[in-house]
């Protein structure tokens, strides 16, 4: 199997595109879908086998739940048991957009998507493009971002085509996602509500509408069984090379902590490096008879939104480029970043941390 790419870049090739994966997933086959965080790979939600497929081409742990897209407030309420006053209010202020609730779930919803659970999360995503094959479909999509389990989440069609293009039949190329990292997950079945996943709609302006938020634990015991939310594994959001989050404040403490990644070899590790404040003035090797050399520098503006619309292209760049190690100057501190640093934590989960672990430490 080799995927077909549709473009939607005219309102004809956008009306044949939602036609043509509307026709997909009526015939329980996934389909590559952009929303505006990440790309999904979308299956019909009411149909416990298209779903399970969703799980197998992903390689994905049958204990990780998956949301639940809808197209609109009355779609979302059949696929629940109960809608409390708080929901209405959430999605009064955030919906469509990229804010997922964790309710009870109804009976309509098969345990595959909730992986068993007694809660099934749901959103109302704002790109048109998933809400137009909603629509098409007339039923609930069940959409895990398109990737490899634990891998990179896609942002373009391209990342998709690279890591899922011989597993599946169709991606539909919507352009790049405009918010860039997955959504915000509230659990609303807890008192207070519980941010179980950060994202960029932060606490604070969830507990300006429902008055109190609180937020999840950093890890999730995975034994504990079915998880309530994706994004909870402690290993999430990974490259395929080793990941670290730095602090520096010059250009030689940079090259210190680069030095301590590699052992002795017999050529330089490949490094890339992804900064948004302390931008090295000298590249190249990390020093005389480095065993590192910093092969690409990117910089990310230090604006939390254009960071988090960035950060998945540019690893992806790395991984496409060759890196053997990716570095990624630590996010500055506040709620604004607190989405960000916990992709980059889960993505560096299992490397042995260098140096400061926070910009203001």
């Amino acid at each position: 199997m080799s995927a077909e790419i549709l473009p939607t870049d005219t309102p004809e090739r956008f009306r044949a595109a939602v036609e043509c994966a509307a026709q997909w997933l009526r015939a329980g086959q996934p389909v590559a879908l952009p929303t505006e965080t990440v790309y999904g790979l979308a299956a019909n939600a009411l149909d416990a086998a298209a779903v399970a497929r969703l799980y197998q081409i992903k390689g994905r742990p049958a204990h990780n739940p998956i949301i639940v897209h809808v197209a609109g407030v009355e779609m979302a309420r059949q696929c629940v048991a109960e809608w409390p006053e708080a929901a209405e209010q959430l999605a009064r202020a955030f919906w469509p957009g990229p804010l997922t609730l964790v309710l009870p779930r109804a009976p309509v919803i098969p345990d595959v998507v909730t992986a068993g659970g007694p809660t099934v999360g749901v959103r109302w995503p704002r790109h048109p493009l998933m809400q137009a094959v909603i629509r098409a479909c007339g039923f609930p999509l069940a959409a895990p971002s398109a990737n490899l389990a634990s891998r990179l989440s896609p942002t373009t069609a391209e990342h998709v085509r690279a890591h899922l293009g011989a597993r599946i039949p169709l991606i539909v190329d919507g352009g790049p996602c405009p918010v860039g990292i997955e959504s915000t997950v509230l659990d609303l079945t807890t008192r207070p509500p519980r941010v179980l996943r950060p994202g960029m709609i932060h606490a604070e302006s969830l507990a300006a509408v429902l008055g109190t938020v609180v937020l999840g634990e950093n890890a999730a015991d995975a034994s504990a069984g079915p998880l309530r939310s994706p994004g909870l594994l402690e290993k999430h959001y990974a490259p395929s090379v080793p990941l670290w989050l730095m602090h520096w404040r010059d250009d030689a403490e940079l090259h210190r902590q680069l030095r301590a990644l590699a052992p002795d070899q017999s050529r330089p590790l490949r490094v890339h490096l992804l900064v948004h404040t302390n931008i090295p003035t000298n590249a190249g090797n990390a020093g005389e008879a480095s065993p590192v050399a910093l092969e690409r520098v990117a910089v990310i503006p230090r604006d939390p939104d254009a960071f988090a619309r960035a950060l998945y292209a540019e690893l992806h760049r790395c991984e496409e480029a060759g890196a053997e190690c990716i570095v990624v100057e630590t996010p500055p501190a506040g709620p604004e970043w607190r989405a960000i640093a916990d992709r980059l934590r889960r993505a560096a989960a299992g490397t042995t941390p260098v140096g400061p672990q926070r910009a203001d430490a």
